[in-house]
């Protein structure tokens, strides 16, 4: 079975396919069980198959760091838009789609930046990377970050609220009985609300 279904992916498939299985596995165990072996193994290919596109797994884990980095500024620029013209209503949204993001996928910057990638050369990456922050960045500008130090410091503590919130979901510490992912968004939302006003005033 192993063998037809990597015979299916052809022509660029396996490496989509590959990055896709990526998202999975992080999102069920988390960086540190993530192996290009287990990516393998997701999708009934043999070991040896997502090497024709990945020498390593930090090549691998670095396409998925440049997928990941895309599709959260997307994510961040539609709560942002629907979110309304308020700029401190626009930047608290990021907290929203931050923790709807990584709920769903299991990347969050702890993936998007993970240490090992730090000396992996991959300017697909670093264009995505370098895309999603200066959107955040311009979000708190908008909202009346005093110094570009401040706007840092005030994206870091918005998204710190919202990743501590993905961990708690993660582990069960809310009763997913009666409390959803919209119920605990909203949470992290009203979080990044009181950062905003404590700097801002707004």
């Amino acid at each position: 079975m192993g063998m037809s279904r990597e015979r299916g992916y052809h022509h660029g498939d396996l490496r989509a396919a590959l990055i896709t299985a990526s998202f999975e596995l992080l999102a069920e165990s988390g960086l540190r069980r993530f192996s290009v072996a287990a990516v393998a193994r997701r999708l009934g290919v043999s070991s040896a198959a997502p090497y024709r596109h990945f020498p390593d797994r930090d090549r691998l884990l670095s396409a998925v760091s440049a997928a990941a980095a895309r599709d959260l500024r997307s994510a961040i620029l539609t709560a942002a838009d629907a979110a309304g013209p308020d700029p401190s209503s626009r930047l608290a949204s990021v907290a929203d789609a931050y923790f709807r993001y990584v709920v769903s996928t299991g990347a969050g910057l702890h993936v998007i930046y993970a240490a090992e990638l730090y000396t992996v050369p991959d300017d697909a990456r670093r264009v995505e990377t370098r895309a999603l922050m200066e959107t955040v960045l311009d979000l708190a500008f908008a909202a009346d970050a005093p110094s570009y130090q401040q706007a840092v410091a005030l994206v870091e503590a918005i998204i710190a609220a919202a990743h501590g919130y993905t961990s708690l979901y993660a582990e069960g510490f809310f009763n997913r009985g009666s409390s959803s992912v919209d119920a605990i968004a909203m949470r992290a939302v009203e979080a990044a609300r009181a950062l905003i006003r404590a700097q801002t005033g707004r």
